[in-house]
C-alpha cells in the first residue's frame, strides 16, 4: 500500500502515520522529522533547511526532492510506504506524480486529516518533545507524569522551534495558502480520503484503517 498523508500542523499526522505503518507493515517517512534531522547537521543542505524552518517558511522544492527521491527509491519502499508531510503544493504534487510514473509506483490513497484553526493552535503551543528520545507530549491532552521530564527515558522536554506561537501562525498561513488546494487536486483524481482530526487517537485511527483495509 502506498499512501500520502497530509493535513494542517498539529492534526496528528505523525501519530496516525506511525500506527498505520505498524498496522499495514509499511515504512513511514515523516518529512518534518527528516527536515528537522537535516537542520541539525552542519552540512550546507542542513543549514539551508534550518534557515527556512526558523522562519516557518516552506523549504524550497529542489531541496525537498533531493531528499524525497533518495528516500523512496530505496528497495524497502517497493512494497509500500507512507509519505507524511509531502507534497505540500500543487507543483510538488505534479512533480511527485511524474517521479512515481517514472519509477513505476502506483499511489493508492491520499489521507487528509482536517482540523480547525483554534484546535491547531491549542495543540501546538502546548506540545513538548523529549530532547533525547523524541517522545511527544501535550501539556493539555497528554502531559508527562513529571513536569518537564520524559516518561519514557527521563530526558528533558523541550518546546520545538517551530511550535512557538509566532512560527505556528506563519506555518498556518503558508499551509492554507499553499496546501489546501491539494484537497481538490487529489479529490479530482479520486484518491482523497477525508478524515476529521477531532476525537481520540484510536477513533481517528479506526476511521482511517477501516477505510483502507479493503484495499489490501
Amino acid at each position: 500500500m502506498r499512501l500520502i498523508l497530509f493535513g494542517p500542523p498539529g492534526a496528528g499526522k505523525g501519530t496516525q502515520a506511525k500506527k498505520l505503518s505498524e498496522r499495514f507493515k509499511i515504512p513511514w517517512v515523516s518529512m518534518g522529522d527528516v527536515l528537522r534531522d537535516q537542520s541539525e547537521k552542519k552540512t550546507s543542505l542542513g543549514q539551508e533547511v534550518k534557515k527556512y524552518m526558523k522562519k516557518g517558511a516552506l523549504v524550497p522544492d529542489h531541496l525537498l526532492f533531493n531528499i524525497v527521491e533518495d528516500l523512496i527509491s530505496d528497495e524497502d519502499f517497493r512494497k509500500g510506504f507512507i509519505l507524511d508531510g509531502f507534497p505540500r503544493t500543487i507543483t510538488q504534487a505534479e512533480a511527485l506524480e511524474k517521479f512515481f510514473k517514472k519509477a513505476g509506483i502506483d499511489l493508492d490513497r491520499v489521507v487528509y486529516i482536517d482540523l480547525d484553526f483554534e484546535e491547531i493552535v491549542k495543540r501546538l503551543t502546548l506540545r513538548r518533545v523529549c530532547k533525547d528520545c523524541g517522545s511527544g507530549f501535550n501539556l493539555y491532552f497528554h502531559p508527562p507524569l513529571k513536569k518537564g521530564v520524559c516518561d519514557r527515558c527521563g530526558g528533558r522536554l523541550i518546546e520545538r522551534l517551530d511550535d512557538k506561537r509566532e512560527v505556528i501562525e506563519e506555518r498556518l498561513k503558508v499551509y492554507y495558502n499553499n496546501t489546501t488546494p491539494l484537497v481538490e487536486y487529489y479529490e479530482k483524481k479520486g484518491k482523497l480520503l477525508h478524515i476529521s482530526g477531532k476525537g481520540g487517537i484510536e477513533e481517528i485511527f479506526d476511521n482511517i484503517s477501516n477505510s483502507l483495509s479493503g484495499m489490501q
